[in-house]
C-alpha cells in the first residue's frame, strides 16, 4: 500500500506499525516489535518497570559527539466513527493514499506518533552518519504521560533531547503547556417512567485534539446537547458524550422524556439551526438527529436540574491567550467525557503554561462541581516546558534547517502536553527541542500526514545528526 512512498525506510516501518495494536495502557506488542528490530541489529535495548523501551546505536563517524536521545511514544488514540466495525485490540488500522496524504478508513491513523516510531526503527537500521544514538519509546503519553512520569533518570543517558511528536513541518517547539485532568462525579438518584421519549443525538463534529484545535472555533458536542436539554426541560435517563481526555467531543447522546413530545421536536429543529449558524464556518457537517425510544426511569426533579445546569456552566475551551507569545493560547480547558452508570462521571482536561493559571482554571471546576453537589478527583499534573531561546541546541537546528531548505524555521511553544516537560525535569536535560512532519487532525478519524514533509523531515533530521555530532 505505501510501498512506493518516500523514504521508503520508514513507510516500510509505518505500514508495520499500523498492524499493530497500540492503545494507551496496551503498548506490549508494539514494545515486543521494536525490541525485536533492536535485536535484529545488535542493538542494546532496556526495558522499565513501567514498559517505556531504550535502544542506544554506537556512533557511526562521530565517536566523540554528544549522545542524543531520540524520543516518542509508542501509544495512539483509538478513535473511529461510530458505524465503522473496528476492534483495536486486534484490528489492523487500514493507511491508504489519498492524493499528497496518507490517511485511515474510519479510524485514526496513528502518525501520532506512528511516524516518530518509523523514524527511529529506521535508523536503527540504517547505515548513516551520527554520533552515538539512543532511542526513548515511552508508554501511555495519550491518557497522562505515566510513562514519562515513571522514568527513572538512569534509564536515559543521553545529553541531548530530540522529541519527535511535533506535527508541523518547518517549525521546531521550544516549549509546551503542562496540564491535568478533573473528574467529577455526580451521585444519581432515579425514578421509573416506562414513558415513549427521545433520544437526541448530536453528530457531524470534527473534534480534533483538544489543546492544539481548541483554538479552532469547533464546537463541543457535549455542551450542545447541554444546551437543547435546558432548553426543552428534559428529564434525562441516560446521557453520555466524548470519548478521550484529549479529544474534542465529536458525537453526544441523550435519552430523554418531555412534556411535550411535539413541541420538544420543534424547539430541537429551532436549536440545530441556531447550532449550524453559530458554528457555520467550523462544522459544515453538524446535525441532530431525534428518534423515539422507551425510557424506563429517569433522573429526580433536583439531580436532572443539577447534572444539566453543571453541564451548561462547565467551561469549554480558550479561556485565555499568551501575553508574551503571538498567538499562542495559554490556558484553555476540555470538556471531554460523560458517563452514566451509578453516577455521572465528567473528565475535564485542562492546559496552560502557567501553572497558576492552570491552578485556577481547576479551582474554578472544582468550585462549580461541588456547588452541585458532586465530588471531584484531581489527577497528577504534568509541568510544561519553557522555552530556553538561547539553546544551543536550537541555534543548530535552525542552521541545519535553513542550510537544507533555504529559509528559517518557525520557532514555537505549542499548546498541548508534550513529554519533553516531565523528560527533562527527571533527567536533568536541558537541551532539547520538538520537531516533526506535517500531520493534522490528530486524535480523530480525519487525521492524516503529509507524504512529501515526511520525506523532507527524515533528510533534514540525518542532517541535523551529522550537524551536531560535527559542531557541538
Amino acid at each position: 500500500m505505501l510501498e512506493n512512498l518516500e523514504p521508503k525506510v520508514v513507510w516500510k516501518f509505518f505500514e508495520e506499525i499500523c498492524k499493530i495494536p497500540r492503545c494507551s495502557k496496551h503498548e506490549e506488542k508494539i514494545a515486543e516489535y521494536i525490541i525485536s528490530i533492536a535485536e535484529k541489529n545488535g542493538l542494546e535495548w532496556q526495558k522499565d518497570d513501567v514498559g517505556n523501551v531504550v535502544v542506544r546505536k554506537k556512533a557511526n563517524g562521530y565517536e566523540n559527539a554528544p549522545m542524543i536521545t531520540l524520543q516518542c511514544h509508542m501509544d495512539m488514540v483509538c478513535e473511529k466513527n461510530k458505524d465503522v466495525e473496528h476492534d483495536f485490540s486486534k484490528d489492523a488500522i487500514k493507511p491508504y493514499v489519498d492524493g499528497e496524504w496518507v490517511k485511515a478508513k474510519g479510524t485514526t491513523l496513528g502518525a501520532d506518533n506512528g511516524i516518530g516510531l518509523a523514524i527511529c526503527l529506521a535508523l536503527m537500521e540504517s547505515d548513516v552518519k551520527h554520533g552515538p544514538l539512543e532511542f526513548l519509546f515511552t508508554v501511555d503519553e495519550e491518557t497522562g504521560l505515566t510513562g514519562a512520569f515513571g522514568l527513572k533518570k538512569e534509564f536515559v543517558k543521553g545529553q541531548l533531547l530530540i522529541n519527535l511528536d511535533s506535527e508541523d513541518f518547518g517549525v521546531i517547539y521550544i516549549g509546551c503547556a503542562g496540564g491535568g485532568n478533573s473528574t467529577i462525579k455526580l451521585p444519581l438518584e432515579f425514578v421509573d417512567a416506562n414513558k415513549e421519549g427521545l433520544k437526541i443525538m448530536v453528530k457531524g463534529l470534527r473534534g480534533g485534539h483538544s489543546g492544539i484545535e481548541i483554538d479552532k472555533g469547533r464546537a463541543n458536542a457535549i455542551k450542545l446537547l447541554a444546551r437543547i436539554l435546558y432548553n426543552i426541560n428534559a428529564k434525562i435517563g441516560r446521557i453520555e458524550g466524548g470519548d478521550k481526555h484529549n479529544a474534542i467531543p465529536r458525537e453526544a447522546v441523550a435519552e430523554v422524556i418531555v412534556e411535550n413530545m411535539e413541541e420538544a421536536e420543534k424547539k430541537i429543529k429551532e436549536m440545530e439551526e441556531i447550532f449550524k449558524n453559530e458554528y457555520s464556518a467550523t462544522e459544515p457537517n453538524l446535525r441532530v438527529e431525534v428518534e423515539k425510544c422507551n425510557v424506563a426511569k429517569v433522573l429526580t426533579d433536583d439531580v436532572n436540574e443539577r447534572l444539566i445546569k453543571l453541564l451548561m456552566a462547565l467551561p469549554h475551551g480558550v479561556l485565555a491567550m499568551s501575553q508574551e507569545v503571538k498567538d499562542l493560547v495559554e490556558t484553555s480547558t476540555n470538556l471531554a467525557t460523560i458517563r452514566m452508570d451509578g453516577e455521572a462521571t465528567i473528565v475535564m482536561s485542562s492546559r496552560s503554561s502557567v501553572n497558576s493559571a492552570l491552578d485556577a482554571v481547576m479551582q474554578s471546576i472544582r468550585c462549580l462541581a461541588e456547588l452541585a453537589g458532586a465530588n471531584v478527583e484531581e489527577g497528577s499534573k504534568y509541568p510544561g516546558w519553557k522555552p530556553n531561546l538561547k539553546s544551543r541546541l536550537l541555534q543548530i537546528a535552525s542552521d541545519a534547517f535553513k542550510e537544507l531548505y533555504g529559509k528559517e524555521p518557525e520557532k514555537k511553544a505549542i499548546h498541548a502536553g508534550l513529554e519533553t516537560g516531565v523528560i527533562g525535569e527527571i533527567t536533568g536535560i536541558n537541551e532539547i527541542i520538538s520537531i516533526g512532519p506535517q500531520i493534522e487532525h490528530p486524535h480523530s478519524p480525519d487525521e492524516r500526514v503529509h507524504i512529501e514533509s515526511v520525506d523532507k523531515f527524515w533528510k533534514y533530521l540525518l542532517y541535523l545528526l551529522e550537524k551536531i555530532a560535527k559542531e557541538w
